[in-house]
């Protein structure tokens, strides 16, 4: 009878407990913004493409003039190589060989190089967009804003990624 009173006290308390957060729950005010889309929709994220690229411009310049001239060695070597000597094929494949390498050499660490400066670029947005959902989180006293990607299902009222991007307009 004891051990039947114990577990009908602890399960009453339980449930007051969670109807307790429950109602917790129910009185926050949750919101919810697709800060990729955002970042995705500003006129500076199309921007950043060509600034990188103008920045590299003479490095892909460079590269590019090579490769057209690695095609050429290649179609060379194809077309005439029946009609070469020996010593013209190895020193032909020997050219070929070393602007391959040249060329592996210069393009990893270039599209390195680029795609640091696209996500500093993209950063800058992100930090925008971040400032946006603070002052529009601070300004509606949300208690909780979640990132659109990791939400499965949310109703159209709690979105609030229109009201950050007008915002982020504003801001700059």
């Amino acid at each position: 009878m004891k051990t039947f009173t114990k577990t009908l006290i602890a399960g009453a308390m339980l449930s007051t407990a969670l109807l307790t957060t429950a109602a917790q729950a129910a009185e926050q005010k949750i919101g919810v913004v697709d800060v990729q889309g955002i970042v995705r929709s500003l006129p500076q994220y199309a921007e950043i493409a060509q600034l990188v690229t103008g920045e590299f411009k003479d490095q892909i310049q460079e590269v590019n003039s090579q490769t057209e001239e690695y095609n050429f060695l290649l179609q060379k070597f194809q077309r005439e190589s029946a009609t070469m000597s020996d010593a013209e094929k190895k020193a032909l494949e020997d050219q070929i060989i070393a602007l391959q390498k040249t060329l592996q050499e210069k393009t990893g660490p270039l599209q390195q190089d680029m795609q640091r400066r696209e996500q500093e670029e993209q950063r800058k947005l992100f930090g925008l967009v971040m400032q946006a959902v603070n002052k529009i989180a601070a300004d509606g006293e949300y208690d909780v804003v979640l990132n659109r990607g990791t939400t499965p299902f949310v109703k159209p009222e709690f979105d609030i990624s229109e009201q950050v991007l007008e915002q982020v307009n504003k801001a700059q």
